[in-house]
């Protein structure tokens, strides 16, 4: 099995676009250069486990679609684009962009731990990112506050909640000690039940 920590995944490769081999890719990344910009890049489809890498010949972004659409070295045909659906676009994990101040890769969020800033008490754990406007933190409950809201007595399962990824609300990300310190309005942590 190939060392996922040496990889990132920038986007997957979701369906064909018209006849001459180019692809419709979801983002998994927030820079437009890894699609947009020719040169090397791999991929890793279903069943394998090391990536393999290919070219990057030209790209662009679908307005209102949320998708880019590439063309590959050697993908001519709509059939072999349609043999890359569902296949991942990788990066070499040394080819992290530097970040700005409160910018964050989100494989970096997932599993920290999140805390009320108030009164330290231990919320949950991120679980993970969804893009939207702002971002979102998926936080899985940890079980005082998941059973204390009376949330465990049906389901056997771990109940999350979301919680918007922004400075009033998350003013502490702390990617040393591991931990976020949030700030939510009343009722937030209620409202996702």
């Amino acid at each position: 099995m190939t060392n996922s920590d040496e990889w990132l995944e920038i986007g997957k490769i979701v369906a064909p676009q018209g006849l001459s081999g180019e692809l419709r890719v979801y983002p998994e990344s927030d820079f437009p250069e890894r699609f947009e910009v020719p040169g090397k890049r791999w991929l890793l489809c279903p069943g394998k486990t090391e990536p393999q890498p290919i070219e990057l010949l030209a790209g662009r972004y679908q307005d209102g679609k949320n998708l880019y659409v590439i063309k590959l070295a050697g993908v001519e045909t709509r059939n072999q684009a349609e043999e890359l659906r569902g296949c991942k676009l990788m990066v070499p994990e040394s080819d992290r962009p530097q970040l700005g101040e409160d910018e964050y890769h989100v494989r970096d969020l997932i599993g920290l731990e999140v805390f009320m800033q108030a009164s330290g008490e231990l919320v949950g754990v991120v679980v993970d990112v969804i893009p939207a406007g702002n971002d979102l933190l998926e936080v899985e409950l940890h079980q005082s506050l998941a059973s204390e809201q009376g949330q465990m007595a049906k389901d056997k399962r771990q109940k999350t909640v979301l919680i918007p990824f922004v400075k009033a609300i998350a003013p502490v990300v702390d990617l040393q000690t591991r931990r976020i310190e949030i700030t939510p309005p009343s009722g937030l942590l209620e409202v996702n039940n």
